[in-house]
Parts: structure tokens; sequence; C-alpha cells
């Protein structure tokens, strides 16, 4: 089984999300016979969110990529970045990194997984980055789908809610509600036929449950990516 090595911090809700489901599912897919190494190299969260915030993306890549350059030299054979909005400069960290290694890409995996379930149309949630920056769209946009985001104000309230309470492992309710009314509105309005988590952190709010929608989860989708390169 190869090593795994997390780029975790951001944030930590959904760092502890990651490390939890590769241990308990890699031990059940072993009949508990084996648990994963795992490394994480856990960044400074309000640092790189200031680099996000200014786009200062040279900085934050390099930031990011020193993290990959340090899991790679202690061993780690698959290495993953824990949250989407840092795929911003997913890109950039291959470069500078200089691995040769697995590093696993969420847009990537997220995109073949649409593709796999035929959807034509998608809706994509997020932080403001995620659903306004085209990081999280150019896979899909390759593969043929279209790709929908909230209006401007519905936008600013979600990432309001990410990041004043889902960031803090806070969960309500009456914000459950709030996306479930956009959702709806997405559906009526843009036709879209399926919902792309694309936060590592909205797994704690939306899910196949109560979810108007087929939802896709960025962090299911991606950890499976991640035991299928392990194991």
């Amino acid at each position: 089984m190869k090593k795994i090595g997390l780029v975790g911090g951001t944030g930590p809700e959904s760092t502890l999300m990651y490390y939890k489901e590769l241990n308990s599912r890699i031990d059940s897919l072993t009949g508990e016979k084996a648990m994963p190494d795992i490394a994480i190299e856990s960044v400074n969260f309000r640092r790189a969110w200031e680099y996000v915030c200014n786009k200062d993306y040279d900085a934050l890549s390099e930031y990011l990529a020193e993290k990959v350059r340090c899991l790679e030299a202690g061993g780690c054979e698959v290495i993953s970045l824990t949250a989407v909005t840092m795929h911003v400069v997913f890109d950039e960290i291959v470069k500078k990194s200089n691995t040769k290694l697995s590093l696993v890409s969420i847009p990537k995996a997220v995109a073949e997984e649409t593709v796999a379930r035929g959807l034509k149309k998608i809706g994509l949630l997020g932080t403001i980055f995620t659903m306004e920056e085209d990081y999280m769209k150019n896979d899909l946009l390759e593969a043929g789908v279209e790709v929908f985001v909230p209006e401007k104000s519905e936008r600013e309230l979600i990432a309001k809610r990410i990041f004043e309470e889902l960031e803090k492992g806070i969960v309500k309710e009456s914000t459950l509600a709030e996306f479930v009314q956009i959702i709806n509105k997405m559906k009526e309005r843009d036709g879209i036929e399926g919902i792309i988590l694309g936060c590592t952190e909205l797994p704690l709010l939306l899910n196949s449950g109560n979810c108007p929608l087929p939802c896709l989860d960025a962090v299911e989708i991606h950890i499976k990516n991640l035991i299928e390169l392990a194991v």
C-alpha cells in the first residue's frame, strides 16, 4: 500500500474528514487487516486564505508546493490537497513541487464522475472563488458539460455561510433551508440536473438525503480516487 500525503488545514474540519474516512474505508476494504500510512502537512489557514483573497497566487502556489515537497521527502507516494479552493493554483503546484508522484486533482476527479453519470447541465456550489473562477469548471467544460453557478447575491450568501459556519464545524437547519432554496432556483432557472458540492465543508450540510437534486460530493469522489491509487 502506498503512503498517503495530505496538505491539510484548509480548513481543519475537512482535514479531519479525509483522515477519518481514509483510515476507516481502507480498514474495511482490507477486511480489517490494514490501515494506511498517512502524513499531514498542515498549513496556516489564515495565511493561505489571505493569499487567496489578495489573489497572490504565486505566493500561494509556492507555500503549498513547499508542503508537497515535504510530504514527498517523507516518503508519500499519493499526495492531495484537502480543499477545493486551493486547486486554483494546482498546475503551478505541480510545476513548483517537481513531484513525479500522484498529485490528485479534485476538479479532474469530479469531471470524470459527472461524465460517468451522464449529466450535461450541472450546478456548482463552493467558496466565492470556486464559483467565480474557472479552475473547477475547465475540465467539465472540456468534457462538454454546461456549468452554472448561483446569482451574485446567492454566491455571497453561500460564501458567508461556508466561512462563518461550516469552516468552524457549525451546521444549522436554517442554512440548509437557504441552500436548498438556491438549488431549487437553479433547477428552475438553468435546468441543472445535479449539483457539485465544490467545497470540502459542504458535505457537512448537504448530502444525497437532503439535497433536491443528485449531488456530486467532491470529497467523496476525491477520497475514492485516493483510495484506488493508494491500494
